[in-house]
């Protein structure tokens, strides 16, 4: 998945429906398998970024080998019991419902009465205090920007929250589906596991333990444990509706059309490798060069070889997310420096650059004028390195510039003007066909999902997950099959 961070409108749309799809019960109520969040802001749950107090993902030991953050096995053999590095309720929310009988049922009055929240955990009054969008739109304030973990050292300076400085934009965010998953390797129960058919990463309810390993280990924080059940929950991608052909229902929903689903071959033999790079800076290349070029035949030669259907091979050289993210080049990973490979990615937000051109008394004509304004907009570069590329400003400007580049090529199409993409790399056919993609892209070009099919599925007998019978699948012994999702209606405009 790639999404376009220019286009969010933080409306929590995402998250709704996602919770009424996959949460909307009991012994979950705390738990948001999508979230937006504010950025600048402490996130969900609270810091979740702060690596030394969470222990998430994976760090080089001093023979520049992977081993996770949280500890070996013996260490996490230790802790089965007690371990200190678990989220607490608090750093969540205490989920809220309200008392609307009183509403209801409550005498004629002079006062109006009030439906006053009670917890959705033990019934009682309680007061809400915190929450997994309590800071919509807060992020930039001095109350709560402060507390971001992405602010360290002279950041934090460069960064004032004052109010002719504030910025703030939105950041959903769901589970990573790593290449190289942290919650898996941490698992005592062998429970996680990523699918070979198609990469998502999910939780085997039947093997699963509640140990809460996953947890800590999960360094985004997008595991959840089910104090009903006492078994481990997390974001699955939607995958009956994933098998069927259909998008996530997050992507279903996006009212800013912001998210793209698509397929990406990569060489899974050199994961390791990748995720082991000395140093973090490098993850970011080396994350790329493990994804592979669906149109060299030597690519489509292999994966036919691996038993790839034909029309996974045509959705992979359609597929806007290997376009935004090897052809252009303008997408970027969450936090690569955890090591875990992430495969949601973002296209960092564009602060008004012309704006910032006309301010600092430049011409907006100028090439070198507004690739200058790059590195003094509003959202502090280094701020979105800290996010997307392990602290490389030069990455980030890179991205920026080219959006840049391509706003103005676009712009000087109606008005006239220099043209400014030689500088970045793009020709005029790839700027045209790059907005489209970021721009009006249809249902159709944002979301190429393939339908699963029966002779690529690598689950057994005994097998736990949530199989949608649809098309060619047939239940396999042993599973429970569970038909989720929405009714996918496209608007009239949209239909291909």
């Amino acid at each position: 998945m790639v999404m376009n961070l220019d286009k969010c409108i933080g409306c929590h749309t995402c998250s709704v429906t996602c919770k009424q799809t996959w949460t909307n019960r009991s012994g979950v109520e705390y738990a948001w398998f999508n979230n937006v969040e504010t950025k600048p802001g402490v996130g969900y749950p609270y810091r979740y970024e702060d690596q030394e107090r969470w222990k998430g993902g994976w760090v080089l030991d001093a023979k520049g080998r992977l081993a996770l953050r949280s500890g070996g096995r013996l260490k996490r053999l230790s802790r089965l019991f007690a371990n200190p590095e678990l989220p607490t309720l608090d750093d969540y929310y205490e989920p809220v419902t309200h008392d609307h009988d009183t509403l209801l049922s409550a005498p004629a009055g002079g006062d109006a009465p009030v439906a006053r929240p009670r917890s959705a955990l033990t019934g009682r009054p309680t007061a809400v205090t915190w929450g997994p969008n309590w800071e919509d739109g807060l992020g930039g304030t001095p109350e709560h920007g402060p507390g971001d973990p992405n602010l360290t050292g002279g950041l934090a300076e460069k960064v004032r929250f004052e109010f002719e400085r504030t910025f703030l934009f939105h950041l959903p965010r769901l589970c990573e589906h790593c290449l190289n998953p942290a919650c898996a390797a941490a698992c005592p129960s062998g429970a996680l596991y990523k699918r070979a058919e198609d990469g998502i990463v999910l939780a085997d309810q039947d093997r699963c333990r509640g140990w809460r390993m996953c947890v800590t280990a999960c360094p985004y924080k997008k595991i959840y444990f089910n104090h009903a059940t006492g078994k481990a929950e997390k974001c699955t991608f939607c995958f009956p509706r994933i098998e069927a052909g259909q998008p996530t229902v997050c992507s279903e929903t996006c009212v800013g059309r912001l998210r793209y689903l698509g397929v990406v071959l990569y060489d899974a033999d050199r994961v390791g490798e990748a995720a082991a790079v000395p140093d973090p800076k490098d993850l970011l290349d080396a994350q790329r060069a493990l994804f592979l070029d669906p149109n060299d035949p030597q690519v489509t030669a292999a994966a036919r070889a691996s038993g790839i259907p034909e029309d996974w091979l045509e959705a992979a050289r359609r597929s806007p997310v290997h376009a935004l993210i090897s052809t252009y080049k303008v997408a970027l990973p969450l936090h690569p420096e955890y090591r875990t490979l992430p495969m949601v990615w973002y296209v960092p937000p564009l602060s008004p650059v012309l704006d910032a051109v006309s301010a600092s008394g430049g011409d907006p004509d100028s090439p070198d004028h507004v690739f200058g304004a790059v590195t003094g907009l509003r959202i502090p570069l280094e701020y979105l390195a800290e996010l997307f590329t392990a602290g490389d400003t030069d990455a980030v400007a890179g991205v920026l510039m080219k959006l840049t580049a391509l706003r103005s090529h676009m712009r000087a199409r109606t008005l006239g003007g220099p043209d400014a993409l030689g500088p970045v790399g793009l020709t005029p056919e790839q700027a045209v066909d790059l907005h489209r993609l970021l721009a009006v892209a249809k249902y159709a070009d944002r979301y190429v999902v393939p339908a699963a099919h029966r002779e690529t599925d690598t689950r057994g007998p005994g097998t736990v997950g949530f199989q949608c019978p649809v098309g060619e699948h047939e239940p396999s012994p042993g599973q429970r099959h569970v038909l989720l999702g929405m009714p996918t209606r496209r608007r009239k405009e949209e239909t291909p």
